[in-house]
């Protein structure tokens, strides 16, 4: 699998982990196939599908205190 321009090796195993978890509690699929969540997870990874989403610096400093 080919990673997205300016994603990490790190970043890529983080988000379709996170991913899979998703897929495994219920969430559709944005591919088509029959796939295993965390291959599934992968390639919706490694095709822009799923993207990761940054807080500003307050915000994410009141949800790690909730």
């Amino acid at each position: 699998m080919i990673r997205p321009a300016g994603v990490g090796a790190f970043q890529f195993v983080i988000l379709a982990s996170l991913r899979a978890v998703q897929l495994t509690r219920g969430c559709r699929p944005r591919v088509d196939g029959v796939h295993k969540h965390t291959v599934t997870a992968q390639l919706e990874v490694s095709q822009g599908k799923v993207m990761q989403e940054l807080l500003p610096p307050l915000v994410a400093e009141v949800l790690t205190e909730a």
